[in-house]
């Protein structure tokens, strides 16, 4: 996979391409990911890339030209381009597992008032990350990338994202560690039986009965599977 970043701050992401998962996974070739200056792209001798908006109002709006050179260099027949918008629909995790299918993705950072209209025609998916408004796009981007990229072949074992909070539209049950006992604060006793049916019907329960507690709207989405009301009813 290639993932291009369209951002007037490069320096943003040094850190973010360097750490973790994502370090491990440029390293292995699983993923490509640039950065873009849009300024480079300015057709303005200063490299301006900002502009009062036409009909008035406050702020600055990022104006179309650069975006447009800049997507029309990179964008292939199967490349998506995604706009990081509070106005977008709220990424989930399906979105993120439908993504890690795709080639190329590019995804552009917005900041100030927003961006020139015309630069969203040229938009596949626009995306916000939660119901409120941050300075600019480049920490929804690497989040983006960040969920994205841990998804693809050979980054972090299959089995461990398939069990990861949200897949199926439900959390992930409750996990221990070594020590067992520490001030009076255990470990429960299933997850030490050595049984390992009895562990996985422990936290079969467990997940469905955070799910419910934390987050009902996911069992609203997705209501419960003949399973998972077996399982309730067996466990009164």
């Amino acid at each position: 996979m290639i993932i291009d970043i369209v951002t007037i701050f490069p320096n943003f992401f040094n850190e973010f391409l360097e750490t973790s998962i994502v370090k491990r996974a440029i390293a292995k070739e699983s993923v490509t990911i640039n950065i873009h200056d849009l300024r480079e792209y300015s057709n303005n001798k200063h490299k301006q890339i900002d502009d009062t908006p036409y009909g008035g109002g406050v702020g600055m709006v990022m104006t179309f030209p650069p975006f447009y050179e800049l997507i029309t260099k990179l964008k292939q027949p199967f490349s998506k381009v995604i706009f990081l918008t509070p106005q977008g629909n709220v990424f989930n995790q399906n979105q993120a597992v439908d993504l890690s299918k795709e080639k190329h993705l590019i995804l552009l950072c917005g900041h100030y008032e927003g961006v020139d209209a015309r630069v969203l025609e040229l938009v596949d998916y626009e995306i916000s990350i939660g119901d409120y408004v941050l300075t600019g796009g480049e920490i929804p981007a690497m989040i983006l990338s960040d969920a994205i990229v841990r998804l693809l072949p050979g980054v972090i074992m299959e089995e461990s994202h398939q069990s990861d909070s949200l897949s199926n539209d439900r959390l992930k049950y409750p996990q221990y560690t070594k020590p067992e006992e520490y001030m009076g604060y255990r470990v429960p006793e299933v997850l030490v039986s050595g049984h390992h049916g009895n562990i996985e019907k422990y936290r079969e329960l467990m997940a469905l009965k955070t799910t419910m507690e934390k987050r009902p709207d996911l069992i609203e989405k997705t209501p419960l599977t003949e399973k998972e009301v077996k399982i309730l009813e067996e466990n009164k």
